[in-house]
């Protein structure tokens, strides 16, 4: 592999072999999107075609159950890591590791997910796909010893071509990348990301066809008159992509206060199987019932549940709608929350089209014939999903590009905008970033975070200060200064703990008195240092301190209050300068 590296480096030139790798990368990302694809339909063929359409189903209350369990068996015995919430992941490793994904993730939440799903859990394959299209570019990135700006340029490919491969929307992956991922990228790596969403695309047209994932025909084209309409749908969007975070949140947070997982994977599989046998749409993905709604078949969502014979009844189907609404957010945080793998992405389609549909319906009841129900029930999915990822642009391109739906493009970007802005009144981080937000480990378009978040505490550290006890005497206070290049000096107690810190111009005007150089120890002359930080510090709250307290050098001290060292102010600002740098370089 060396020779390969050294041959390539004296061959190809650096920009000319990253091209390469992004076209490999969109290769390989698609055929796993393909190959995730056909796990979850294989399975869930397997064991939900004999199901009868008229009655009730008994085993949807063991399916999920058997996934959950299979699925932590999995992840805890043979995984060992923690391979939820994929989307996460990649923006903690943009964030924190320099672009570095661990290899593992390249197929443990491909084959995790796969299982989840298939067997019923409430959940999308497009968090973990995007989580191993990203670890493939890393990966291959790592192999040919890339740098760390080049790293997260492929793991950008990763996503662009997972996104493309699984939806066949190559400008969604990549404005996907570049809004939710929130790359700064340059001019120079946005051909990268082109290269691997196109090349992943076109081999998922040319594996499974050319026509769109929901194939959708129009019944009513759009006119300017419903615009009205459709800026109610779009806030309603943004409200229930509210509530879908924080739904999300506060569900998984109750799971994570189990004290063992097994009782945790019990809670979830009883909640999870319960809640699909009385709403059977709420099973694996629910990509059967967008189809069916943005087509014109609503009833039909009604086959094996206890609502099927009341599915010529639009009011009883209107309420169904809305509990599944409801309960799906409840079904997909039981399947995270209990173990399973799978990302939002489909529950926020999901949800969206149901949400869009039942405001049509609304609507019409209202003012019979004054919107499509079909049409908003694809609207829909456009708004909640801007809404839960703050990606407008997503949401538009992405839908468009899903359904063919483009004669509906100006009411997709009003419902994508107003969903948008209306989240952003109650809640500033995305569904995938505001985990991250809450523990300031998040980078953002926000140049100045973004550059302070690449940046380390260790990075700014100085350690040649020459140390004291408190328990010493001035006298070797004026011994040390004479031997020191610094002119301030930390204190420490018998432990190793700061206590103190002694600066000389605080001293000045009794250095000479030798009379008291036995006299007084120097816990008598040290001060307080106008704050304290910690090794575990991200480095916006470093510049926040050195801020607030005009210091040009602060003690670094660990968990147990130790001394470390100084943090400067200086040096932070030479490595903030090279780090910016380096990543706005073309």
């Amino acid at each position: 592999m060396l020779r390969m590296v050294a041959w390539r480096a004296k061959h190809i030139k650096e920009n000319t072999f990253i091209l390469i790798l992004s076209f490999i990368v969109g290769l390989l990302t698609a055929s796993a999107a393909l190959l995730l694809k056909t796990l979850i339909r294989l399975v869930q063929q397997l064991l939900t075609s004999t199901f009868a359409t008229a009655q009730v189903n008994y085993l949807y209350l063991v399916y999920p159950a058997i996934g959950l369990v299979l699925t932590s068996l999995f992840v805890k015995y043979i995984v060992r890591d923690d391979i939820e919430h994929g989307v996460t992941k990649v923006l903690y490793a943009i964030s924190q590791r320099k672009g570095r994904l661990k290899s593992h993730h390249m197929w443990t939440s491909m084959l995790a997910s796969s299982i989840t799903i298939g067997m019923g859990g409430s959940l999308g394959a497009e968090a973990p796909i995007v989580l191993t299209g990203s670890a493939i570019g890393s990966n291959l990135g790592r192999i040919f010893h890339m740098d760390h700006r080049t790293l997260m340029v492929l793991i950008g490919c990763g996503a662009s071509g997972a996104i493309a491969g699984i939806f066949k929307a190559p400008i969604a992956g990549l404005v996907f990348t570049i809004e939710v991922l929130m790359l700064d990228l340059t001019t120079a790596s946005v051909l990268p990301l082109l290269i691997s969403s196109v090349t992943a695309a076109s081999l998922s047209y040319f594996v499974t066809g050319t026509s769109p994932v929901f194939p959708f025909v129009m019944s009513m084209p759009f006119s300017l008159g419903r615009i009205p309409w459709v800026i109610l749908l779009g806030i309603v969007c943004g409200l229930v992509s509210l509530y879908l975070i924080r739904g999300m949140n506060s569900i998984e947070g109750l799971y994570k206060r189990f004290a063992h997982s097994i009782l945790r994977v019990l809670t979830g599989a009883v909640v999870l199987g319960g809640l699909i046998f009385l709403f059977p749409p709420l099973y694996g993905e629910g990509y059967e019932s967008i189809t069916l709604l943005i087509n014109g078949h609503p009833d039909v969502t009604t086959e094996g549940s206890l609502f099927y014979a009341g599915r010529s009844n639009p009011y009883l189907l209107l309420i169904y709608f809305a509990c599944i609404v409801i309960f799906k957010v409840v079904a997909s945080a039981s399947t995270n929350g209990a173990g399973g793998v799978g990302g939002v992405f489909a529950p926020s389609l999901f949800i969206g089209c149901f949400t869009g549909y039942i405001v049509g319906n609304a609507v019409n009841l209202w003012h019979p014939g004054a919107v499509s129900e079909c049409n908003f029930a694809l609207m829909g999915m456009a708004g909640v999903m801007s809404g839960l990822m703050h990606a407008p642009l997503t949401g538009i391109f992405l839908i468009a590009e899903l359904t063919g739906g483009y004669q509906l493009f100006l009411p997709l970007m009003i419902v994508s905008i107003v969903a948008y802005i209306t989240i952003q009144l109650f809640e500033k981080y995305s569904i995938y970033s505001i985990r991250l937000a809450q523990k300031g480990e998040l980078i953002t378009h926000n140049k100045d975070k973004a550059v302070l978040q690449l940046m380390k505490i260790d990075q700014v550290l100085i350690t040649d200060f020459d140390v004291l006890r408190a328990d010493m005497m001035f006298g070797e206070l004026i011994e040390a200064i004479s031997k020191s290049r610094r002119n301030i000096f930390p204190v420490v107690d018998a432990g190793g703990k700061l206590v103190g810190q002694v600066q000389i111009n605080d001293i000045r005007n009794i250095m000479f008195r030798t009379d008291l150089y036995r006299r007084f120890k120097i816990g008598k002359l040290m001060v307080s240092p106008p704050a304290t930080l910690h090794l575990s510090d991200n480095m916006e709250t470093v510049m926040k301190v050195f801020d607030d307290t005009a210091a040009w050098y602060l003690p670094v001290v660990d968990a147990d209050g130790r001394y470390i060292g100084f943090a400067s102010r200086t040096r932070m600002f030479n490595v903030y300068r090279q780090t910016l740098v380096y990543y706005s370089a073309e």
